[in-house]
């Protein structure tokens, strides 16, 4: 199974770029084995939902912490969205 959005490592961190042409049916919800902080650095019109909780529009500079073993997705947004994550 491919991965919806592109990834590299640098200095410990993770990289990630979504493509807007991304099939939204690609982002699945999911749980991650470790926690994890998650820096926006680019996002057009993208939303983060944690379970139980409504979506929130991601802006450049947000920073989301996500508990791990605990259910979220990314909901598309008109344009790249890149971030840079923190496991812990």
């Amino acid at each position: 199974m491919s991965l919806p959005f592109e990834q590299y490592e640098n200095e410990g961190y993770l990289y990630r770029t979504f493509n807007p042409e991304t099939d939204s049916h690609e982002l699945v919800w999911h749980r991650d084995k470790k926690n994890r902080e998650v820096f926006i650095i680019e996002s057009k019109k993208w939303e983060f939902q944690m379970d139980n909780e409504l979506p929130v529009e991601l802006n450049e500079g947000d920073v989301i912490y996500i508990p791990k073993n605990t259910y979220h997705r990314v909901i598309k947004g008109s344009g790249e969205l890149k971030i840079r994550i923190q496991e812990f």
